[in-house]
């Protein structure tokens, strides 16, 4: 089972770009057939969970030792810097919205990279949670909503 969770790993580090790989779950990239034949199905949430931490490890570590050989590797920049957070907004939060940036209290800036939306919504000083996504970037998720957006760190 381990050589070929290696394998499968080894195959989407040599043949897939990385800024692709960033925006997907191994599940979703190998498809459900090949899920199942690889016999993931079995991690449970956790086991899955690490095992994207670990792919977007190695994404980073190839992105840094093919920079050091001169070539160019797309990955997302927040993979290596940032660990969770839980934190307040300093401003209104009135929803998503694409390139708009939210300040929160711990002197952090995010900015919103995609199409979510949460209209009607009107908070002062919302909890906030943002969560590495598999294989790079960022999700903000707005306290008692389930809607996320992706984001990226830019302060």
């Amino acid at each position: 089972m381990r050589a070929v969770i290696i394998g499968i790993i080894t195959f989407g580090l040599t043949f897939a770009g990385a800024s692709h790989a960033q925006d997907s779950s191994i599940q979703t990239r190998m498809g459900e057939a090949e899920f199942q034949a690889a016999g993931l199905q079995k991690l449970d949430a956790t086991e899955l969970a690490r095992l994207d931490a670990w792919l977007v490890r190695q994404l980073a570590d190839a992105s840094t030792a093919s920079a050091t050989r001169g070539q160019s590797v797309s990955v997302a920049r927040g993979a290596m810097e940032a660990t969770e957070v839980d934190s307040t907004l300093v401003h209104s939060f009135t929803g998503f919205s694409k390139g708009r940036e939210y300040v929160l209290a711990n002197g952090q800036v995010w900015r919103q990279t995609d199409d979510a939306a949460l209209p009607g919504v009107a908070l002062e000083n919302a909890a906030v949670q943002i969560r590495a996504a598999r294989f790079g970037g960022w999700w903000m998720k707005v306290h008692n909503y389930n809607t996320r957006a992706r984001v990226e760190r830019i302060k």
